[in-house]
Order: structure tokens, then C-alpha cells, then sequence
């Protein structure tokens, strides 16, 4: 036999983010060494160059996207003669 009514349990708002909009990144710090400001330039260079074509790629297998620049209309707008600034380095 039951001794007294269930205890029901206390209903809360969902807490909402105190700032709204994309959240701040991890500080970094810049290097001060000559070597090492030469070297951070070189891998900003190449890591932009490989985002470059792996945006180049994705555009390609999906050419139906008005978004993504190098697609399938693309090619067809400019033919053949098109080379990429990836090819003549």
C-alpha cells in the first residue's frame, strides 16, 4: 500500500547561451623569431593552396551546385581553354 502521492519533480527552463553568435577561438600567439615568422607564412601558403583544391574537387564531383565555383557549368561556360592557376605553377 502506498504511503503518500508521488513526488513530482520540479519542471526547469532550458538555460539560453548569455552571448548569441559564433563563439571567440583560442588566442594564438605569433611567433617572434625571423625562422619561425618565415616558416608560419609558407605553411598559411600551403595550407591555402590544398583548401583551394579541395574546394576545386568538391565543386567537380558535385556540379550541380550553383555554390561551389569550378563546377560542371562552369566548364562548359569556358570549354576547354580554362587552366587553372593549380596547373601553370
Amino acid at each position: 500500500m502506498p504511503q503518500g502521492a508521488i513526488k513530482q519533480k520540479a519542471v526547469t527552463n532550458p538555460k539560453k547561451p548569455s552571448a548569441l553568435g559564433p563563439k571567440r577561438g583560442a588566442k594564438v600567439i605569433k611567433p617572434k623569431k625571423a625562422a619561425l615568422v618565415k616558416q608560419q607564412k609558407i605553411k598559411k601558403k600551403h595550407s591555402a593552396g590544398l583548401t583551394a583544391l579541395t574546394e576545386r574537387n568538391l565543386a567537380e564531383k558535385a556540379g550541380h551546385l550553383e555554390m561551389l565555383a569550378g563546377g560542371k557549368k562552369e566548364k562548359k561556360k569556358t570549354g576547354e581553354k580554362a587552366v587553372s592557376k593549380f596547373a601553370r605553377k
